[in-house]
């Protein structure tokens, strides 16, 4: 699977608004992509019911829990300082409880809890309801542990928590788990075959953040193009379900058409998306409705279709190419992005040329671009040699971000002139006098506040930009706003 990791987001401390008669205070960091950030919100909605206020002094906590990410050896080594610093506050405050919850939990259950004795319990993505039990088992001195992977948890019936939110924009989650054996990567193995919401319970999520004045959900999955709900159980069983099942089954294509339907002045995203299952209908309802965002985050991790089947990939670079014509011809004006991956084992020189021409083709607004890390228990680590030295790797990837570096700036020229409908998010983190908010494409827009606010649908000019930025000025509300 497909992993956006923002990295201003890495370790932020969640808090939520406060039960005055809860007593006990939790702190919870997370790390990695947003799959992560929404389980979180999960478990922070979870322990909300068992007497829990989330806290942002770590000092103060009586449970400290830190949701990992095992995508890249970056986030595992951050967790592990995270853990060390946990401990020395431990040291001064022995009440105090530490848990691993997420990606890392299974894979280091026993090294955490047996070998290195740094937490007290250890929580896989599929056993967040289980808490209230181990820390059960927790108080009365014995270590806690659930990593079971499920065929069925999709935590449908939780209403998250909006931690942190801006009460702007809002993350819905809709399928769980991956079946993309990717060689690079461990997600099937950490959070489980993959299985999708009752349709229902997602549109009553949307309906409650409707109600609540959000403007913009983004559907989130490990792979949300293959969102298949037929009653429940694993998609890979769905041969299986009965014709009436199938007859009734509702696909990714229909789910975001009546989302986007039953409520047109809400904005829709989503991802991410894997290429084999991008599909033509999908393309179509995003071209139909003014509220579904003309943007798609589109994975490719590599131009040379020999390093793509290496890679576990279930595409070649003509697949991906051909699929590309077809945005562009379906909706000419959507705004694509990428994941890259440099470095992979056995790349060579005119694989990586590959990968630089394929951006060129493609013209990607922006991507997510690295060097390539071999992740325990993947595939590739137990096949393939990391054979490319780290000074090759880097002399890549630099080249690729160079590349997109160009590239973005050239999408984003391309809006100079024109009018762009922005969603207000937030101040500009550079200065208080502006705004900054995303337009369709999901390229960020700054503009002077004026006398807008956060949550407007605002028409703005677009007078200059960065490889990154849009800047103008406001010249009123978009038609949404009525």
């Amino acid at each position: 699977m497909e992993k956006i990791i923002e990295e201003s987001k890495q370790g932020e401390s969640l808090v939520l608004e406060q039960k005055p008669e809860n007593t006990k205070k939790l702190f919870i960091e997370s790390y990695g992509c947003q799959m992560n950030f929404s389980d979180s919100e999960i478990v922070a909605s979870i322990l909300h019911g068992q007497g829990y206020n989330t806290t942002q002094n770590l000092e103060d906590a009586d449970l400290v829990l830190v949701n990992t990410c095992s995508i890249r050896d970056k986030a595992e080594q951050t967790v592990r300082k995270r853990l060390e610093k946990y401990n020395a506050v431990k040291s001064i405050n022995p009440g105090m409880k530490v848990g691993v919850l997420g990606c890392m939990a299974e894979r280091l259950k026993s090294k955490f809890l047996e070998e290195e004795k740094i937490v007290d319990l250890v929580v896989g993505p599929d056993a967040y309801k289980d808490l209230p039990n181990l820390l059960a088992e927790v108080e009365e001195g014995r270590d806690a542990i659930n990593v079971i992977l499920s065929k069925e948890e999709t935590y449908g019936d939780i209403s998250p928590v909006r931690l942190n939110s801006n009460g702007v924009t809002a993350f819905v989650s809709i399928t769980r788990g991956c079946d993309n054996m990717c060689t690079f990567c461990v997600v099937p193995f950490t959070r489980g075959r993959e299985r999708s919401r009752d349709p229902q319970s997602i549109m009553d999520e949307i309906a409650d953040l409707h109600s609540k004045n959000f403007k913009e959900i983004t559907l989130l999955g490990q792979n949300v193009d293959s969102y298949l709900w037929y009653g429940g159980g694993l998609k890979k069983d769905y041969d299986k379900a009965t014709d009436m099942q199938k007859a009734t089954a509702v696909d990714f294509a229909q789910l975001l058409d009546m989302a986007a339907t039953t409520y047109p002045k809400m904005r829709f995203r989503f991802s991410t998306s894997n290429p084999q299952d991008m599909h033509e209908e999908v393309l179509h309802v995003i071209a139909k409705h003014h509220n579904v965002c003309k943007y798609v985050h589109l994975p490719v991790q590599s131009g040379s279709t020999r390093i793509l089947k290496e890679m576990n990939r279930q595409h070649s670079r003509e697949e991906y190419m051909a699929l590309i014509d077809k945005i562009r011809s379906i909706i000419p004006n959507c705004a694509i992005s990428q994941d890259m991956i440099t470095g992979f084992p056995t790349e060579t020189e005119q694989d990586h040329q590959d990968t630089l021409s394929l951006m060129q083709y493609v013209n990607y607004d922006y991507g997510f671009m690295f060097a390539y890390s071999e992740r325990p228990g993947t595939l590739a680590a137990r096949k393939l040699e990391d054979d490319i030295p780290e000074e090759t790797k880097k002399r890549r990837l630099a080249e690729i971000v160079a590349l997109q570096r160009e590239l973005s700036l050239n999408c984003t020229q391309a809006f100079v002139g024109q009018i762009v409908e922005v969603l207000i998010e937030k101040e500009s983190h550079r200065s208080d006098k502006h705004w900054s908010g995303r337009n369709s494409q999901n390229t960020v827009v700054v503009f002077p506040k004026e006398n807008y606010k956060a949550g407007d649908f605002v028409l703005v000019r677009i007078d200059s930009c960065t490889s990154a930025t849009l800047i103008g000025e406001a010249i009123g509300f978009s038609e949404r706003m009525q």
